[in-house]
């Protein structure tokens, strides 16, 4: 994009013409990067840059979204650069300490909403940005609502979420259920970090914490540890929802039968893929 550009260049229009020519090599949705940063740095919605083509922004405005390009273009997500992230219909505070949350985990939302009983002790374990604690906590206030994560950082992000869309959690810096009394929690569900170390599709995802996303040789290492002491914290009946990756579905659904665990269920996201299993402790399964 030239630094001097003629009232045509200058245009909504030939601002995103230039955008999307060079976000096309970097990003999948080179167009909609391009949209969602303009509309940002006019603070308008992106509806006023179809209706506006021809609006000239002033040069402070240019020089801003340039930069937010060029954030993009070196691999910056946009969701990081814009600092927000729609999530379950709420926009959500994020930043480089915790992962953007991604339409994939609505499921396991939609699942907890539909399955947990009234009045339930709810525990969200490695909340991350607090997307699942905060929509849970909107969409259950029957419920009450605990959410732990082992980043101070990433709490910090979350009880801000919590506090903007004014929702009762409580928090708790904690490794998993390291910190969770025995037979305390009527439902447990959990966003893990669940991609194989070494999978290629984490070249894309540089710029997101690695704890939240990587998890042992299989991917599965964070979720052991949960399965494994989900039965000690866990009330007789009580629930575990897990989310995991596309292709895992079996392996959760052995790790939660050899734990005891009955019911088992795997439930398919917006794209046919089994992305959350889930089970019912059983009233013995005491550790």
């Amino acid at each position: 994009m030239s630094d001097q550009p003629s009232a045509d260049e200058a245009t909504v229009a030939a601002l995103l013409r230039a955008a999307r020519a060079l976000l096309a090599e970097r990003s999948d949705t080179a167009a909609l990067d391009a949209e969602l940063l303009l509309a940002a740095t006019l603070g308008k919605p992106r509806s006023f840059l179809y209706a506006w083509p021809d609006h000239a922004p002033t040069a402070s405005v240019r020089a801003r979204f340039e930069a937010a390009v060029a954030a993009r273009s070196s691999g910056t997500p946009v969701a990081y650069t814009l600092g927000v992230k729609e999530f379950f219909g709420i926009d959500l505070a994020v930043n480089p300490s915790v992962l953007i949350p991604r339409p994939d985990t609505e499921t396991l939302v939609e699942c907890a909403i539909e399955r947990i009983p009234m009045g339930s002790a709810v525990v969200d374990l490695g909340t991350g940005s607090g997307a699942v604690a905060v929509v849970l906590a909107r969409e259950r206030p029957d419920c009450r609502l605990l959410a732990t994560d082992r980043s101070l950082p990433a709490l910090r992000v979350a009880q801000g979420n919590a506090r903007h869309h004014d929702c009762q959690v409580a928090w708790l810096c904690a490794d998993w259920t390291s910190a969770l009394a025995a037979r305390s929690v009527d439902v447990l569900l959990s966003n893990p970090p669940y991609v194989a170390e070494g999978d290629p599709h984490l070249a894309a995802l540089a710029a997101e914490p690695v704890n939240a996303l990587v998890s042992g040789r299989d991917g599965l290492d964070a979720i052991r540890a949960i399965v494994a002491d989900a039965p000690r914290v866990l009330r007789a009946g009580g629930q575990l929802l897990l989310e995991h990756g596309w292709d895992q579905a079996a392996a959760v659904r052995a790790l939660l039968c050899e734990a005891g665990f009955e019911a088992l269920e795997s439930v398919r996201d917006l794209n046919g893929h089994e992305r959350v299993s889930l089970g019912r402790r059983a009233a013995d399964a005491i550790r």
